[in-house]
């Protein structure tokens, strides 16, 4: 027997065997298909990457966090009750249906679409915690803005705030030892979402992530959105600073922003958190403006932001405006937006001209045309690199949080949106995304038809690697 039938019927047996483990995952048919091509087509490299990243090594986290899920679920139940009065109760009861939060009452909403005023809110409500503050954030740079919020930390620490900081093992990566001590010697509590080591990379997924942007002081104030601590973000810190949306909530309406940090603490420091009055604190006062909050990941198979993205613009029947970085949707998303624009919805579409991945602006692009042909207006933000992840539904619904349109935030990273229902928060969120088409080019159909042939062929290449983006 030679060497090349001993490679071959070895190599059949591989792909026979990787084809039956894939399949048995039920995962959706594209990202299946595209898992079976890497195995087939690079054996080795394709068995070091599903080690690191393939669908079974979801299970063993998803177990523990169910647990912690539940757990915490308990302690919350009696705290939050279902508003009855809210007009869009179908749209409500897709998250409440697989278990989410339902919509709360918010003392008060407060949009940001630059950085300055959003790390100055967010300092201001550190400087005034009295109990707790807690963080979680995908991005953590210890640069400028990451060393002045470390410092508030610090000087609320030292004066007996109870502190906990999550962040993410890839993401916070540049944050060394000695950038952190000062928090540890002031007794912060610091903890790692999956960081990735050598010794435990068998057990776990590299690309397994929490890409949330959590602060919530006292249980009263909370933050969540596009941004990350990086100067990045801010137009005093750096000429290149991208433009983004964060959001300020205050009362019930935080309590599931702290559910969310609760459980992912759970996981993570292995710590279940107390639900008290101090964590968990009754409301001040009464309130008209209803926030939902959305929390998904991949260790559950719900997909709920999944579901209310879907949701929400099947139900529009005005406007549907979108902005998002990465654009990378999945089928039912992609019908689901033709659809509305064949009915006659105002569907637009803001993308940056330039992003931060060449392979996911081409595999963008290649949904453009279909779009086009279908009505549906694509905006390129031409100024910089916009990285706000928002939704403007009808004159009553706004989405704001840090989930992109594409796969990787509906199915792999962890993600929090929060969805504003009412004229006043769609209002400023279809205000900012009104003055950003100031700032940009419309995409029109006969120049993606004058692209020389390379340029479409690269983007329908990047196109079959939509489900690994």
């Amino acid at each position: 027997m030679t060497w090349w039938l001993v490679y071959t019927i070895a190599a059949s047996l591989w792909v026979a065997i990787s084809a039956v483990i894939i399949v048995l995952q039920r995962r959706p048919a594209a990202s299946t298909i595209a898992w079976l091509l890497v195995l087939v087509f690079l054996p080795i490299v394709g068995l070091l990457i599903y080690r690191l990243i393939g669908p079974l090594r979801l299970e063993r986290k998803k177990r523990r966090r169910e647990l912690s899920r539940r757990i915490v679920d308990e302690g919350l139940r009696g705290l939050a009750a279902l508003d009855s009065d809210s007009e869009h109760h179908q749209l409500a009861m897709v998250s409440i249906g697989v278990g989410g939060s339902p919509p709360l009452r918010a003392e008060s909403v407060e949009i940001f679409i630059d950085g300055v005023s959003t790390y100055a809110a967010i300092l201001e409500a550190v400087a005034s915690a009295r109990d707790h503050i807690h963080l979680e954030y995908y991005i953590w740079e210890p640069d400028t803005i990451g060393t002045r919020l470390r410092d508030a930390l610090v000087e609320r620490a030292n004066a007996g705030v109870k502190i906990r900081m999550l962040v993410d093992g890839t993401g916070s990566s540049k944050l060394s030892k000695k950038f952190l001590r000062p928090l540890v010697d002031a007794g912060v509590a610091v903890s790692w979402f999956n960081p990735v080591r050598l010794r435990t990379i068998r057990r776990r997924r590299a690309d397994f992530r929490t890409h949330r942007k959590i602060v919530v002081v006292d249980g009263r104030v909370g933050f969540t959105g596009g941004m990350n601590i990086t100067d990045f973000h801010s137009a005093e810190l750096s000429k290149h600073y991208w433009r983004d949306t964060h959001l300020r909530l205050t009362g019930p309406a935080v309590w599931p922003i702290q559910r969310t940090f609760f459980e992912d603490w759970a996981f993570a420091a292995d710590e279940l958190l107390p639900i008290t009055e101090q964590t968990v604190p009754p409301p001040h006062k009464e309130s008209t403006e209803l926030v939902q909050v959305v929390a998904s990941g991949p260790d559950t198979s719900s997909w709920s932001i999944h579901k209310v993205f879907f949701t929400a613009i099947n139900q529009s029947t005005k406007r549907l405006w979108i902005t998002s970085p990465y654009f990378i949707p999945d089928d039912a998303l992609f019908t689901a937006l033709i659809t509305a624009s064949l009915r006659g919805v105002d569907v637009r579409l803001l993308v940056p001209k330039k992003g931060d991945s060449r392979l996911v602006d081409l595999a963008a692009r290649s949904y453009f045309p279909e779009l086009l042909e279908a009505n549906v207006k694509v905006y390129e933000y031409e100024p910089r690199f916009i990285h706000a992840k928002t939704m403007v539904c009808d004159d009553d619904v706004g989405v704001v949080g840090t989930a992109n349109f594409d796969y990787r935030s509906f199915r792999l990273n962890f993600e929090i949106i929060a969805v504003l229902f009412g004229r006043a928060g769609n209002t400023r969120l279809a205000d900012a995304f009104t003055k950003d088409l100031a700032d940009s080019r419309e995409v029109k159909l006969v120049d993606l038809e004058a692209l020389p042939f390379t340029a479409r062929l690269g983007q329908a290449s990047a196109r079959l690697l939509s489900p690994l983006l």
